[in-house]
């Protein structure tokens, strides 16, 4: 229905536009009969899709991934496709409005996509209070970031440290993102002391809470194998739990089109095999003793596989979600279910 109906209609839009209609019609889907129907033709449970990662028992090993509801707005009706767990944001400890549009291109033949919406979000403070009055029914993990206004080290590192604090109480975990700068291209982590500076008072903080909640770093594909390495010991030895492989590309070159954008970060299609090579050198890295989620370019139940056989203890989904529709994740579950590793 998605591939045959919605998607030409959605298509027929703006891609921001076609964005905030499908979630407009996710969010109509949750009065009944409609949220019965959903979860009973995409829902697909199984003992064996059951994963413990973390410390935090997953229903299943695919979640949906940070960009796809950046304000917590609809998880509960996203959980209802069959989702494992979500993430929200990138969230902000203040509102960004981001850049102007357009900042969303779309390319069907590619099945890809290129944004420039940075971090627009309105803030940790609206989140939580979407949160606090729905009971998430997946676990929700919050991706956080800095403010776009922030320019001095200090500044970025409060930023991290004052999204965390707000946000720890209402969440599961954290991915802490650190791949995208912004449009003054500042924020360029690509050591480990530079990672050290926004990382470890995190981890000093959640000393302080009673609850124990899991902190991911995010890693951007672009970033050189030697220098991601440097991080991953870093994050491994600091007390950081897991990693995020990997984010968009800013290597637009990668997209086969005769009219591509100036600038931009690529998602989709394009960038599978470049996430897949950075899931196995991670795990080959750490001998398989470090969580890896993998992310980027997952667009088919065979390609979901391949990340979790190269290492990956969870994948996530977002482009592949617009371009193959919410049915994706029980093809993919299925399949798993059926082809155990």
């Amino acid at each position: 229905m998605y591939k045959q109906i919605l998607r030409p209609f959605l298509f027929c839009f703006k891609p921001e536009t076609s964005h905030k209609l499908f979630l407009a019609l996710v969010r109509f889907s949750a009065h009944f009969p409609g949220r019965y129907l959903v979860r009973l033709f995409h829902r697909y449970d199984s003992p064996s899709l059951k994963r413990e990662v973390f410390g935090i028992e997953f229903r299943n090993p695919v979640g949906l991934a940070a960009g796809f509801d950046h304000n917590g707005d609809h998880f509960n009706e996203l959980s209802d496709f069959g989702f494992g767990f979500l993430e929200l944001g990138s969230l902000s400890s203040e509102p960004q409005d981001g850049t102007l549009r357009p900042r969303l291109f779309r390319y069907k033949k590619q099945k890809a996509l290129v944004n420039l919406l940075e971090a627009r979000n309105k803030g940790v403070r609206y989140t939580i209070d979407r949160i606090q009055a729905r009971r998430p029914d997946a676990a929700l993990c919050a991706n956080i970031t800095y403010n776009a206004g922030s320019k001095k080290d200090d500044e970025i590192a409060n930023d991290y440290q004052k999204a965390f604090s707000l946000l720890y109480d209402f969440v599961d975990m954290f991915t802490v993102s650190i791949s995208r700068p912004n449009s003054d291209g500042l924020l360029e982590v690509q050591d480990r002391n530079a990672l050290a500076d926004i990382i470890d008072p995190l981890l000093e903080f959640r000393l302080c809470y009673e609850s124990y909640k899991p902190i991911l770093v995010k890693f951007s594909p672009d970033t050189p194998l030697e220098q991601l390495d440097e991080m991953i010991d870093y994050c491994m030895l600091s007390g950081v739990d897991g990693v995020v492989a990997g984010d968009t590309t800013r290597r637009l070159d990668l997209l086969d089109a005769s009219r591509k954008p100036e600038a931009g970060y690529l998602s989709g299609a394009p960038l599978f095999e470049r996430s897949l090579a950075i899931v196995k050198h991670i795990s080959e890295h750490t001998k398989g003793r470090f969580p890896i989620v993998a992310c980027g370019g997952i667009m088919s139940p065979e390609q979901a596989k391949q990340m979790l056989d190269a290492g990956a203890s969870l994948i996530q989904l977002h482009t592949g979600i617009v371009f193959e529709g919410p049915k994706l994740v029980k093809k993919i579950l299925k399949y798993l279910a059926d082809n155990p590793s």
